[in-house]
């Protein structure tokens, strides 16, 4: 049975939606309870990922497409996984800042989260958030990764459709074609496309992508942001009309079971006190971290 959070939040209102989101992110355990609730009735929201190097534009684009988003109606939300600060551990909220001027719309809901040193760009609490955004009744959800180049591979199992930005300047097509990032998107996006070298990076992605999609925007501009949307609609259709959709979501929820235990487990061996004598010994070089690592296994 749902509980009055619950059915707030179901209902889209936001003032309920920022404080379960805040408790998740703080770790409240009640509020893991109030996402069991939620999970059955999420489902529906398109989930678009961000990913890119910090400097490409990527905050500037999300915001230029929530704005071509509400034109066509669409209820939007956003969550921006900003880097931890090093004094407080919370979010620098430099992308909430940035997108200011859909604060007061009621279709858009913005939560800024800290990455709280979470590989892969993404913050642990990121999944439950876009849970409860999605049974809000959002259409579609923006993820925004924390801008950490490679690392925001791990964007490829928290979304239905992920956008790789790139922008040019010095070392862009070796940037773009290190390992992993050819993998992970489903639209690449060159940034900035009114600097020079933009036209260049986008002919060497497009020349080693295998025929993906490879858009030129001018985000401050909003340049191509039409476009880009219009790509991002049709890659939906296209998981729609086969099993896609199916295995984009079932790859999210592997994701996102797998980060809880992975989470469990780490906190659960940090706090035992076999693990810091293990870490101990390590240190003082009386054991290796490859021994120490299976004998606190076997403990566990």
């Amino acid at each position: 049975m749902p509980s009055p959070l619950s059915k707030r939040i179901l209902k889209g209102e936001a003032a309920a939606a920022a404080r379960l989101m805040r408790d998740l992110d703080d770790g409240v355990p009640a509020a893991a309870a109030e996402v069991r609730h939620l999970y059955p009735r999420a489902g529906r929201a398109h989930v678009v990922g961000i990913a890119g190097p910090p400097g490409c534009g990527k905050s500037t684009l999300v915001d230029a497409l929530v704005a071509v988003l509400r034109k066509e109606g669409c209820s939007v939300g956003v969550v921006a996984v900003d880097p931890s600060s090093p004094l407080s551990g919370g979010a620098v909220l430099g992308d909430r800042i940035r997108m200011q001027r859909h604060a007061s719309d009621p279709k858009v809901f913005i939560r800024s989260l800290a990455s709280r040193g979470s590989l892969g760009g993404l913050s642990r609490s990121v999944f439950d958030t876009v849970t409860v955004m999605d049974a809000m009744g959002k259409d579609v959800i923006l993820l925004e990764t924390a801008g950490v180049g490679q690392d925001g591979v791990k964007i490829a199992g928290a979304a239905h459709t992920v956008l790789v930005v790139e922008a040019p300047g010095a070392g862009d097509e070796i940037q773009a074609l290190k390992a992993g990032i050819l993998e992970v998107g489903d639209l690449y996006v060159v940034n900035k496309r009114s600097q020079r070298g933009a036209q260049r990076l986008a002919r060497t992605l497009r020349e080693n992508l295998g025929g993906k999609p490879v858009l030129l925007t001018e985000a401050l501009t909003g340049q191509g942001v039409n476009e880009l949307l219009r790509a991002i609609e049709l890659h939906r259709r296209s998981l729609q009309r086969g099993s896609g959709w199916e295995v984009r979501s079932g790859a999210m929820a592997r994701t996102a079971f797998l980060e809880l235990v992975e989470t469990g487990f780490r906190e659960s061996l940090l706090g035992n006190p076999l693990c810091k004598k293990l870490l101990s010994d390590i240190a003082a070089r009386r054991s290796d971290p490859y021994s120490a690592a299976r004998r606190a296994l076997r403990g566990l």
